[in-house]
Formats: structure tokens, C-alpha cells, sequence
């Protein structure tokens, strides 16, 4: 890990992103104390997995079924 004040970032912000792209944390201090920290982007684009939710979400039975009061509001208005 390397601390860099703001000054010497501004200055040599093109050296600090090629650490950071090699993997390396650099972090950026105002008057000694951290504020900031350049890490590599990482886009995390995992390929998705069908099924990936299979048994992890339920489906109520009546889902489809619109309650009467409801039906009574909607058809009030004819």
C-alpha cells in the first residue's frame, strides 16, 4: 500500500493510475490523513447462470387471483 498527498497526485496521476491498473492499492492523504483510494475497475461482467434463483423464490397461489374489493373499485367506475 502507498500514500500519496494531493499534490504528488495531481502531479503524477498518470504513474499512479498504471499502479493501479498492475493491481496495486495507492492511497491519497489530505494533510496526512487517507481520503481516497485508487484501485484497478473491475467490470465483474460473470457470465449469468440459469436457475441461479431455482428454490430461493416462492410464488404464492393466489397470485393471480385480484381480491373482490378491488374488482368492486374497478368496476365502479362505468
Amino acid at each position: 500500500m502507498n500514500i500519496t498527498n494531493i499534490h504528488e497526485a495531481k502531479t503524477r496521476l498518470s504513474q499512479l493510475i498504471e499502479r493501479a491498473q498492475a493491481g496495486e492499492e495507492v492511497i491519497i492523504a489530505k494533510a496526512g490523513m487517507p481520503v481516497a483510494k485508487l484501485v484497478r475497475y473491475d467490470e465483474g461482467n460473470a457470465p449469468r447462470q440459469p436457475g441461479f434463483w431455482r428454490g430461493r423464490v416462492r410464488i404464492a397461489d393466489d397470485f393471480d387471483e385480484l381480491p373482490e374489493e378491488f374488482t368492486a373499485f374497478f368496476e365502479e367506475g362505468d
